[in-house]
């Protein structure tokens, strides 16, 4: 390795881990995604600590939990407090570039984000939010709403090329790319997709309740559509590299900020703590330091963690904001995983999993194995994933699994010490950082 790498870092909206044919599942056609797997570290347990949008994206901009940045909820502002990914990539000589959706700014979904607002990122095209993925719109430098060329993530995609294309060679560059889809509306991706799937052929898992099996394959055929239509643009992101001699030097990660329901356990989309809403695929290729012989990484890896753990691939300085592990070591064979569970969290239920759909507090952790989780009553989830994948069983409060909850009890106990967290109901947090809620606990926004 005889520079420092550039970072192309990928991120999908509700990318489910099991919905990609290197996972298994026998629908979803994603053979680019399939092919990178084969040459990528391959995270096995990557979990999304607060599985919802605003939280995830806040975690991995400042390598923070949610009740350390703030951002719990949805719609609400990322302040300035942290040294970003991005000030301490710029820090450490890179020029930094966001493409697409940003969802941090808690200022209006369609309003221009200024560039003391855009935490330490360069070049910029991007929106807050949208997910009218055929009519979509974007900010440059300038507050002149410019428009996404047809299916927004095509779009995006070509202008992460043309940027890898014209870079300066001279210097290295941390891009991000941050696409929209999977995430619902289902039925709009480009035909030549949604013509792959057929409702009635889809495998439903086992978990998915026979009264929900027609709407979920109906909301599967599109989402599945998105997937594919966004391993056509990893083919394109690849090809450029290739193209541009960049391959070998360039760490290349795909991933997502949190998974979907889908309808299993009568569930949908996410803030969940299920493996459909907590669990992400997570492929990460950096040739000049792992070769191209892809493996698997089983040890649980969590949102705060992937900040420090690409500052860390690249030998630059990890800023003393950050509260994530750095895996690097780790991955190079020098030390040993950093942490035996991820933490997963609910600080509020709001939005699509408010309290009138069933949404509650809790915390818990995601190990290799096990999901253990409690709410404000007490212990309220056990599974052992390796035995009942499809988490059917709760073992919580069983004779067979007294000694095993007893033993991840303490250590949640433990990190949430650590942590600071005191799991108080909700509302606390809200009134803390002087949120405003409508009547089901949501921040209202406006588009």
């Amino acid at each position: 390795m005889s520079r420092q790498p550039n970072v192309v870092f990928v991120f999908s909206d509700q990318h489910r881990k099991e919905a990609t044919g290197y996972a298994g599942n026998p629908d979803v056609k994603t053979p680019f995604l399939d092919a990178l797997a084969e040459e990528s570290l391959s995270f096995e347990t990557a979990v999304c600590c607060m599985p919802v949008c605003c939280p995830y994206r806040a975690s991995l901009l400042t390598g923070q939990y949610p009740l350390t940045h703030g951002v719990f909820m949805n719609d609400v502002p990322l302040s300035n407090r942290a040294v970003s990914i991005a000030e301490a990539f710029g820090q450490a000589g890179y020029d930094t570039a966001y493409i697409g959706k940003w969802h941090v700014d808690g200022r209006g979904r369609s309003n221009f984000i200024p560039r003391e607002r855009r935490q330490g990122f360069g070049f910029w095209r991007a929106m807050e939010c949208t997910h009218q993925y055929n009519e979509s719109y974007y900010y440059g430098d300038e507050p002149v709403k410019q428009k996404w060329d047809g299916y927004d993530a095509w779009a995006q995609t070509r202008c992460a090329r043309d940027y890898i294309r014209s870079h300066n060679r001279e210097r290295p560059f941390f891009l991000v790319l941050s696409w929209g889809p999977p995430h619902n509306p289902y039925q709009t991706a480009p035909q030549q997709f949604k013509a792959l799937y057929d409702p009635d052929t889809l495998t439903l898992r086992p978990n998915v309740p026979s009264g929900r099996a027609e709407k979920a394959r109906h909301d599967l055929a599109g989402y599945y559509a998105h997937v594919s239509a966004l391993d056509h643009c990893i083919g394109q992101l690849i090809s450029t590299l290739r193209e541009t001699g960049l391959e070998e030097d360039t760490i290349f990660v795909y991933t997502s900020d949190h998974g979907d329901m889908l309808y299993s356990h009568g569930l949908e989309r996410k803030q969940r703590p299920w493996d459909e809403s907590i669990l992400v695929p997570f492929l990460l290729r950096y040739p000049a330091a792992f070769g191209r012989r892809g493996r698997k990484i089983s040890a649980p890896i969590n949102t705060p963690d992937i900040m420090p753990t690409l500052l860390g691939l690249c030998f630059a300085e990890i800023p003393d904001t950050v509260e994530g592990n750095d895996y690097s070591p780790y991955l190079r064979g020098e030390a040993k995983a950093p942490a035996e569970a991820a933490l997963i969290e609910c600080i509020t239920p709001f939005g699509e999993a408010d309290r009138r759909r069933g949404g509650q507090e809790y915390r818990g952790l995601r190990t290799e194995r096990y999901t253990y989780v409690r709410n404000l009553q007490g212990p309220w989830l056990l599974y052992d994933n390796q035995a009942d994948p499809y988490q059917m069983r709760n073992l919580c409060g069983t004779e067979e699994a007294a000694e095993l909850q007893e033993r991840l009890d303490s250590l949640l106990k433990s990190i949430l010490q650590e942590r600071g967290d005191e799991f108080l109901p909700g509302e606390a947090y809200i009134r803390r950082w002087g949120y405003v809620t409508d009547e089901t606990g949501t921040v209202p926004f406006t588009w």
